[in-house]
């Protein structure tokens, strides 16, 4: 679905669109802002961890190119990095810096939380930026954001106008015949280990990692979709890495149908909110 435009005074910066989390999800949100020509960057949380990173701009944070879509993600480690990065047209900022940070340069016109934190108490965004739009779980439309996302398997996409977002139900779409099965979890917090990188063809029973000193095996045969960075301190009960079964059709770049159709609605909702001036309430369910 081709993102739309944003139109405003031909002489005004374009408009700076925040999005919380370095994941496949904010991040295919983050290309299709910038190619609607929103000033856009991504603030790294590192909760949860991203295993996605093939399709996410995580890994620019460690000084490593990724391209999602066409647009490139920079690392920015100061204001005048983020200015410097948003002179291309085809480039986002990826920091590590505080949010306050960047609010106090400049005030957001879009603030998206594309973090994914499916089972923490969702702060409320709305005075944060003009519009506060929220993906996933635990988002209510008037009490903590503007307009939500929805991200179940069976509406993914649908932009929710009124009410609340679905709870997550632990269920896992299918990929290439397997569920939750693709994935393997953290079973305590503490730090991971492997040699392994996004892509690596696996089979059952193979060791890829260890976590806190215990070996981690795969669950079943297929290319890495996902996995946690070496050396990173993971809580417990988060996806560690996740095996994609479709033999040649397996995929670990670039964007998802999943993560294009957040993306668009995204765009799709802010796009009319800017245009119309109103909030909860104003946006009809699509995809």
């Amino acid at each position: 679905m081709k993102a739309a435009a944003v139109t405003w005074h031909p002489n005004a910066p374009e408009p700076l669109a925040l999005l919380l989390g370095t994941n496949e999800i904010a991040s295919a949100v983050a290309a299709r802002l910038n190619q609607a020509r929103f000033a856009v960057v991504l603030c790294h949380d590192a909760f949860p961890p991203v295993i996605r990173r093939g399709m996410a701009f995580h890994d620019v944070l460690f000084g490593e190119a990724r391209d999602v879509g066409g647009v490139i993600g920079c690392r920015a480690e100061s204001i005048a990095d983020v200015v410097r990065i948003h002179r291309a047209p085809s480039q986002v900022a990826v920091t590590a810096m505080h949010l306050t940070d960047i609010i106090a340069f400049r005030y957001p016109a879009v603030i998206v939380d594309a973090r994914m934190q499916k089972h923490l108490v969702t702060p409320d965004l709305r005075g944060v930026a003009g519009i506060a739009v929220g993906i996933g779980p635990r988002f209510a439309v008037g009490h903590n954001c503007d307009v939500a996302i929805e991200t179940h398997p069976c509406e993914t996409g649908a932009i929710v106008a009124q009410g609340t977002t679905r709870n997550a139900d632990g269920k896992a779409r299918d990929l290439g015949g397997a569920g939750s099965e693709r994935f393997v979890y953290s079973d305590q917090e503490a730090v991971w280990h492997t040699p392994l990188d996004i892509g690596t063809r696996v089979y059952k029973g193979l060791q890829l990692g260890s976590l806190g000193g215990a070996p981690v095996l795969a669950p079943l045969d297929g290319a890495l979709r996902g996995i946690a960075r070496d050396g990173v301190r993971v809580p417990a009960n988060v996806k560690l890495l996740e095996i994609d079964p479709r033999g040649r059709h397996a995929a670990w770049t670039g964007m998802d149908e999943r993560g294009q159709a957040i993306a668009a609605s995204v765009v799709s909702a802010v796009h009319q909110v800017m245009q119309t001036g109103r909030k909860a309430g104003r946006v009809s369910a699509i995809v």
